[in-house]
């Protein structure tokens, strides 16, 4: 790989023969996934994996959500009946939520995030993300390892030991949060250490600011960011484009409705879907990270062919409490449906003088008093709250991906 312009040849696959392979692989992952893990069984038990040959059939099969997880674990353990191979590690991630990792070289798909940020066989990297209970530092151990790379397993903090070894063992490139590269590449400075020796950076966990890739870049820095979760492990990577994140390889994605399972427009912002190709331990069907991001439209310049997304936009879950009852994005999202005139809608919630209020803004072409009557109907039909209805015009609702907008004070 020493030279090579891209990490394979599915890089640069037309966007119709990579749709038709990977769509021929998930018929093999779900018929695996229904026959060895019993939640798969009871989820896809009407469904015919090789009748899933497109996307519009994908999307017939229900989401499952990050948020899920903790529940169906408590009551099913230790994966809520996922698990369709036997284990290597486990893991454990905030919530608590547990994580499993196959036997499967690259079990994370991170190597190709880590060619695409300029790191090749025999470059030693620093890897800063922990390794105590959490997958991250594994996630990008593994994917540096499959790529040739040798990996000091530094993990986070000991700043003074980690700049012992920077100094001892001048690693060319270095992996975990941005922001603790700079720490460390700043405290060196005021130790007089020299961190010429780092030319390139997987970063990850973190926004990197323009800024911050500057200050890098000024120091001959070049910085890749990768996009991963500890269920699915890397979903997609920048490359030299700089232009969004794209798609890996081994994963479908899909943006949808947050607290739906219907995707949406291409560029309108919703929630990360995805559904993981290689996995046969954890073969995660229409999981939703709880992400929100949007299709970046056209292909990116750097000649991958795969679909881009815009990055990290915020959180999906956008579930709420309302004069102490919960009020959901599905349950939005059903009343809006009820009614053909209504384009788009939003649920505000506010506060007037510490009380609860919701207001259902929607997007109709031409308002009257008996539509708004019928929606707030079936708002209080659905949601069990009452809720106040108002016209606004198409098109003016922001493609932010809130379903549910929370703008209530507490001083």
């Amino acid at each position: 790989m020493g030279n090579q312009t891209y990490f394979d040849a599915l890089e640069t696959r037309t966007q119709e023969q990579r749709e038709k392979e990977q769509f021929a692989k998930l018929a093999e992952q779900l018929a695996h996934a229904k026959a060895n893990a019993s939640f798969f069984g009871s989820l896809l038990k009407d469904i015919d994996p090789a009748s899933i040959t497109d996307r519009a059939a994908l999307a017939r099969i229900p989401v499952t959500r990050k948020s899920d997880l903790i529940d169906m674990q408590r009551d099913n353990p230790p994966f809520g009946g996922m698990l369709a191979a036997p284990l290597g590690r486990l893991f454990q991630s905030p919530g608590p939520i547990y994580d499993p990792e196959g036997h499967e070289e690259d079990y994370w798909s991170t190597a190709r995030a880590f060619f695409a940020a300029g790191f090749r066989s025999g470059d030693v990297v620093l890897n800063t993300l922990s390794y105590h209970l959490t997958p991250g530092g594994f996630i990008l151990d593994a994917g540096a390892r499959a790529l040739g790379c040798g990996v000091i397993p530094a993990g986070p903090g000991n700043t003074e030991q980690q700049l012992e070894v920077i100094r001892d063992l001048r690693p060319s490139g270095y992996s975990g949060t941005p922001s603790f590269l700079r720490i460390l590449m700043e405290k060196a400075d005021e130790k007089g250490i020299d961190t010429s020796c780092f030319k390139k950076a997987l970063v990850t966990g973190e926004a990197l600011p323009p800024s911050l890739r500057d200050w890098f870049t000024a120091r001959g820095l070049v910085v890749g960011q990768a996009y991963a979760t500890a269920d699915v492990g890397s979903i997609a990577y920048e490359t030299s484009a700089r232009e969004g994140l794209l798609v890996d390889e081994n994963s479908i994605v899909e943006i949808v409705r947050p607290g739906t399972d219907d995707p949406v427009a291409e560029g309108e912002v919703g929630e990360v879907v995805v559904t993981n190709l290689s996995s046969k331990t954890y073969p995660l069907i229409r999981f939703g990270t709880g992400d929100l991001s949007a299709v970046l439209a056209g292909e990116s310049p750097c000649g991958r062919t795969n679909m881009r997304i815009k990055g990290w936009m915020g959180r999906a879950d956008q579930r709420t409490k309302v004069k102490g009852m919960f009020v959901d994005p599905k349950q939005v999202d059903q009343v809006i449906k009820m009614f053909d005139e209504i384009q788009r809608g939003r649920l505000v919630v506010s506060s007037d003088d510490n009380r609860d209020a919701m207001t259902l803004q929607v997007e109709v072409d031409n308002g009257t008093d008996e539509l708004a009557k019928a929606i707030s109907e079936q708002v209080q039909n659905i949601c069990k709250l009452r809720g106040a209805i108002e016209f606004v015009s198409l098109g003016s609702l922001a493609n932010d991906g809130k379903v549910i907008d929370d703008i209530r004070t507490y001083e």
